[in-house]
């Protein structure tokens, strides 16, 4: 029987990673959920996750707000490693790093050695930030909040290693995003598509990102 790994992209619990769970595995706001998430827009048992046979099966047991995956309501769906599941304002992926690029190396090949070059289910458009509430797909939204954010200053009076530190992670973070702003294909209109190997850095990115934001608030907390 597989193991599963949920790592949470967004929301008051970004950052956390809920590492080889056996199945079956409730996710809610109560006490006794296998992932107990403080959201309250989570229901108390929001969704379970079970195995059949070879299969990873998501279901939402009649929340209120309702779960979704890549961005489309569901009420049962089959998993697999690298999906983005949403439930009230948190957002998790399922799968480990090493999952998602073995999953990744059997897309991109495409069967005959050629790349896979769209990727086929819906991205995540109508995923909420968890501080804004605001949906990614609403234009004034986003625009508003590009006004509204200001970059923060970088901090003052770091020793020479803390300087030297902070500057690979930005070179890093730089780097990454380069790379998938430099893979993203213009469509017809005001589109662009990404290829689904550098969507699924981009939400690794996001992962790591929230991991690094909750080690520097809680170096004592679980992350992995």
């Amino acid at each position: 029987m597989p193991r599963l790994t949920l790592r949470v992209l967004d929301g008051a619990d970004r950052g956390r990673t809920f590492l080889n769970l056996e199945a079956p595995v409730t996710i809610g706001r109560e006490e006794g959920n296998t992932i107990q998430l403080n959201d309250e827009r989570v229901s108390r048992y929001h969704a379970k996750i079970q195995t059949d046979h070879e299969d990873v099966v998501l279901t939402d047991l009649e929340s209120t707000n309702g779960t979704k995956v890549n961005g489309e309501d569901i009420q049962l769906r089959n998993l697999r490693f690298g999906d983005v599941i949403q439930v009230g304002r948190s957002v998790m992926v399922f799968g480990t790093r090493e999952q998602i690029s073995q999953r990744l190396k059997e897309i991109c090949s495409g069967g005959r050695g050629k790349k896979s070059r769209r990727k086929t289910s819906p991205l995540p458009e109508e995923i909420p930030s968890s501080e804004s509430g605001v949906p990614w797909k609403d234009q004034e939204g986003i625009q508003a909040m590009f006004f509204e954010l200001q970059p923060p200053d970088l901090p003052e009076r770091l020793s020479p290693g803390q300087a030297a530190q902070l500057s690979e992670f930005i070179e890093y973070l730089s780097i990454t995003i380069r790379q998938l702003i430099e893979s993203v294909r213009e469509e017809k209109g005001e589109r662009v598509s990404l290829d689904v190997c550098q969507w699924q850095n981009l939400v690794d990115l996001q992962c790591r990102l929230g991991e690094c934001l909750r080690k520097i608030g809680e170096p004592d907390s679980d992350v992995l």
